[in-house]
């Protein structure tokens, strides 16, 4: 590293759950990210470092990490950002067990998914034929953005509900439900009740709004489980 060249401090979780953050001192870039820091760490400091990504550009969420205290994707955040800050300090997503490092296990966010009932359910027969939504039907208008869910956890590890209530399901598989409660071709409405009129779904949200104000989509899973809830409530007059 030139002696000119300045320097960002970097502290990275290593190990599992029980491991413990260690230093490194990475060359600043031009529009340098968060997760071409990482990157270089593993390149060039500490091959053994374990992290995922994909696509780079924003479209997969499978960088996704907590940078200084928030769930972030990597690969859209710019290290400038905490330049007034005495270091940057990158953890595994909260919420999720860790496998190692920056790596965490997303099996029962998955899971979760599917407990709240999360694939369409049309009551035919497979049909070559597609079935036809008209997109300024009010039931479509209402789920336009919930659709737009790519299954990234950053909702998951924001919310404050999942850290207190290993067994809640969370806001993208709520957000997943609402999405099917407003889908015409859906004929499982009574099961999509049953699975989130629970304790354990979106009964006990309370409404902090972390998954919507840390959505990298910009998408309101929060409104999403308030939708659900005004509908259970309506089933039962």
């Amino acid at each position: 590293m030139p002696m000119n060249q300045q320097i960002i401090d970097v502290e990275i979780w290593r190990g599992d759950r029980s491991g413990t953050y260690h230093s490194y001192q990475v060359p600043r870039n031009t529009r340098q990210t968060i997760l071409d820091v990482v990157t270089y760490i593993q390149r060039e400091l500490d091959s053994t470092l374990s992290y995922r990504f994909s696509c780079r550009v924003g479209m997969c969420g499978t960088c996704a990490m907590t940078v200084n205290g928030v769930p972030r994707w990597t690969c859209r955040t710019q290290a400038a950002v905490f330049d007034n800050e005495s270091r940057i300090r990158i953890a595994p997503l909260r919420n999720f067990p860790v496998i190692k490092d920056l790596v965490v296990d997303m099996d029962n966010f998955f899971e979760k998914l599917d407990k709240a009932s999360g694939d369409l359910n049309s009551g035919q027969a497979e049909s070559k034929v597609f079935a036809q939504i008209r997109p300024n039907s009010p039931k479509r208008k209402a789920v336009d953005r919930a659709i737009e869910c790519i299954g990234c956890g950053v909702c998951h590890a924001a919310c404050d509900v999942v850290k207190w209530n290993p067994d809640y399901l969370g806001p993208a598989a709520l957000n997943r439900t609402w999405s099917l409660v407003n889908d015409e071709r859906d004929k499982n409405q009574s099961d999509l009740f049953r699975g989130t009129a629970t304790v354990s779904g979106c009964l006990s949200c309370h409404t902090t709004r972390s998954c919507t104000s840390y959505c990298p989509k910009e998408l309101d899973p929060s409104g999403s489980i308030a939708g659900l809830k005004q509908q259970i409530f309506r089933s039962l007059i």
